[in-house]
């Protein structure tokens, strides 16, 4: 496989280089590159104005939601053109953070599923940065079994009203829109009795309450819905067709988070060629070496698995079952490379405070941070389920559950 330019290919990075280097935000390079996965930290500015100005400017020269077709605000280029400004954006790339839901996930399927209409009036906006979505899937019972959702959606002519509860619902609390998913119908298989909306964030009912985390983050969210009235206009898909339509949603979301995953393996090697030891520079220490070697091999892969994967986009494949493995991997290295580098630092690791700590305690945040890389978006034995079943052709687990009506399901409310 050849990953050299092609003429047309290194013209177009050129363009980018050239447009990049005239608009940057070069004042806030510093803060973000300190910045971590999962959560955009900017000390100077808001983040969310930060993000959608940049995102606005993206958008007003035709660089946003490259992949995109034209009519719904993107700029309809290949995969590989979206790699190279993926790699010449470099750090800014950062400042999507808060659109990386949306653009990542929730404008696909709406892209999949929604009317004309809809989608020309919703997807711009959304490229152009003037709205940020969420994913309302997971329930305090339906995490890693998402298809047993309790969160109902009784039919009221042309209208629905929703009751029920969402959980660990990343960027609620910023969102203007969400896809929702819901039981319409408990009498039939789970899979079955399960339908797909997309809803304002502000409609009277919702009440949205941050989750705080033990790095002090508040980035997952409770989501409360109680007598939400949702058109039917605002349906996607037909009514039980909820978990072909959240399908597309999750295959873009392993892909998604797969690739934006930040294992912090540049941040480690960085670390090591400055840190000093007892016994000099991390980095002359044989042991460091052969930890860092391992570290990188897995960033290779997981790159390589990226190349992969969009070789696949363009020869017009849907995202599959694959990209679990680079999700999978991703978020056990992150975790990894987290508690290495904290050991190296030992106590020195734990400050924040810049004046003494200019990368502000990053491999401390980093390893409170990735045990919800490795629950988000799939849990590991989820993703590993998957790759066995879906992947590798191996026989699927046995479920207790399997052709029982939603409502037969014995739980253990109904066991006492």
């Amino acid at each position: 496989m050849n990953f050299d330019d092609t003429p047309q290919e290194a013209e177009f990075r050129a363009r980018v280089r050239s447009w990049l280097a005239a608009n940057v935000p070069t004042g806030l390079k510093g803060e973000l590159d300190l910045s971590g996965f999962g959560h955009l930290h900017l000390y100077s500015v808001d983040r969310i104005a930060a993000a959608k100005a940049w995102q606005k400017k993206k958008f007003d020269a035709g660089w946003a939601a490259l992949r995109w077709p034209t009519e719904y605000g993107g700029a309809g280029a290949d995969p590989i053109e979206q790699v190279i400004w993926n790699e010449e954006e470099g750090v800014y790339g950062k400042l999507a953070d808060p659109f990386a839901i949306g653009l990542g996930m929730c404008g696909p399927t709406v892209m999949a599923w929604a009317s004309e209409a809809q989608k020309r009036e919703l997807l711009p906006r959304l490229a152009a940065g003037e709205d940020i979505w969420c994913q309302l899937f997971s329930e305090p019972v339906a995490g890693s079994d998402l298809a047993g959702i309790r969160t109902k959606a009784v039919r009221d002519g042309d209208q629905w009203a929703i009751n029920g509860q969402k959980i660990w619902t990343s960027g609620a609390h910023d969102a203007d829109w969400g896809l929702l998913i819901t039981r319409t119908d408990p009498t039939v298989l789970k899979h079955r009795g399960l339908t797909m909306f997309f809803v304002d964030m502000k409609s009277t009912g919702i009440e949205v309450r941050p989750i705080r985390q033990m790095n002090e983050e508040s980035v997952f969210n409770e989501v409360y819905f109680t007598d939400v009235r949702i058109s039917d206009g605002q349906r996607l898909g037909d009514v039980g067709q909820g978990w072909t339509v959240a399908l597309t949603t999750l295959m873009n979301e392993r892909m998604t988070l797969g690739g934006l995953m930040a294992t912090g393996v540049p941040q480690l090697l960085d670390l090591c060629t400055t840190l000093e030891t007892e016994n000099g520079l991390a980095i002359d220490d044989p042991q460091v070496r052969s930890q860092l070697a391992k570290f990188a091999i897995k960033a290779s892969g997981l790159q390589y698995s990226a190349f992969r994967s969009i070789s696949a986009l363009s020869r017009g494949q849907e995202p599959g079952p694959e990209n679990s493995i680079s999700k999978l991997v991703a978020g056990q290295t992150m975790q990894d490379v987290a508690r290495f580098g904290l050991n190296l630092q030992g106590e020195a690791g734990l400050l924040q405070d810049p004046e003494y700590a200019p990368d502000r305690a990053r491999f401390q945040e980093l390893l409170m941070r990735s045990p919800a890389t490795r629950v988000e978006g799939g849990t590991d034995e989820i993703l590993r389920n998957i790759i066995a079943e879906r992947v590798l052709g191996l026989p699927a687990d046995i479920r207790a559950d399997k052709g029982l009506p939603f409502d037969k399901i014995p739980t253990s409310a109904s066991a006492r």
